[in-house]
């Protein structure tokens, strides 16, 4: 890779970590305003260690792990920086597992977004026609899913293998946040009696849920793990930073989460295409991105600056 792919994969995956986790920022922030101050400080600095270095720096490691297990649990760790041909030879070649299984897991995410959350419509010819769908998510995902799985057995059982599970996880994640809205509409109606320490926990398993959109996201940017540790790195620190300096000035930048699940929804299609051997350029997945979230961001500003004149 060139100087510039590599600036620009680092910077699109800051961005995209970053724009993607714009909830977490909300729930943390939101939690945090219910624990004492040491709490408080504790979360904030051994937190952002937590979020950087242990579940940002662990996880694209037990991928790699789970995607090639011939290479040994501490092998797959010293395999992420070796420059060793074979060794990366052995990572690509399983790579289309991991593609498959994370391009699913993307595109659940984006038509469970579009078809039942609540949103602000950014795109009024698209989104509102899909909210008023919602029963059809289940059927979408499962056509898609039975699609993926059929062409995926005609090349390996593994790779059919790969998408079921892209197809696990995003369920198994999903549980997790429905637990976690009812557990934050709780603590901010002070309903719930949990200790500072249980909402440290709380906060630090949401921050699990959270980090693998990211992490899976982010091999579509790059098979390149450090690369991956610099740039969602960079973007888990934004979200601290985001979470103490003002979330509400956040919040007025109302179609960022759309600019991040229509990323989300290139990036899955990106990696499904690269799972079946069907080469995407390295810079399309940041330029898209960069593209999108921008797009929604200028759309955000426009209308923000045309509330604060009318009031």
């Amino acid at each position: 890779m060139t100087i510039f792919s590599i600036m620009l994969t680092v910077a699109g995956l800051a961005l995209f970590e970053t724009v993607s986790s714009i909830d977490n920022a909300v729930i943390n922030a939101e939690v945090l305003a219910t624990m004492g101050r040491k709490a408080r400080r504790f979360f904030l600095t051994w937190g952002i260690f937590l979020a950087v270095f242990v579940v940002r720096g662990l996880l694209p490691w037990l991928i790699v792990w789970a995607t090639v297990p011939s290479l040994g649990f501490f092998g797959s760790f010293t395999a992420t920086f070796s420059s060793d041909p074979s060794v990366a030879h052995a990572i690509e070649s399983s790579a289309p597992i991991l593609l498959i299984g994370g391009g699913i897991f993307m595109l659940f995410l984006f038509f469970h977004w579009l078809f039942l959350e609540d949103k602000e419509y950014g795109l009024d010819a698209i989104e509102p026609f899909f909210s008023r769908q919602g029963a059809w998510f289940y059927a979408t995902v499962s056509v898609i899913l039975a699609v993926v799985v059929w062409f995926a057995l005609k090349e390996s059982p593994f790779l059919g293998f790969g998408a079921v599970i892209g197809s696990t996880v995003f369920f198994l994640t999903h549980g997790f946040r429905q637990n976690a809205e009812m557990v934050e509409l709780e603590l901010a109606g002070g309903r719930s009696h949990l200790s500072d320490l249980s909402k440290v926990l709380f906060l630090e398993v949401i921050d699990l849920s959270f980090s693998i959109d990211g992490v899976l996201g982010a091999f579509a940017f790059t098979l390149s793990v450090p690369l991956i540790l610099l740039g969602n790195g960079l973007g888990a620190i934004v979200v601290r930073q985001l979470t103490v300096a003002n979330v509400e000035r956040v919040k007025r930048y109302i179609f960022l989460k759309n600019g991040a699940m229509y990323s989300i929804a290139i990036l899955g299609t990106v990696m499904i295409a690269d799972a079946f051997g069907y080469h995407v350029p390295e810079w399309f997945s940041p330029l898209s991105t960069v593209a999108v979230i921008g797009y929604f961001f200028w759309k955000s500003v426009r209308v923000s600056v045309s509330v604060r004149s009318n009031e």
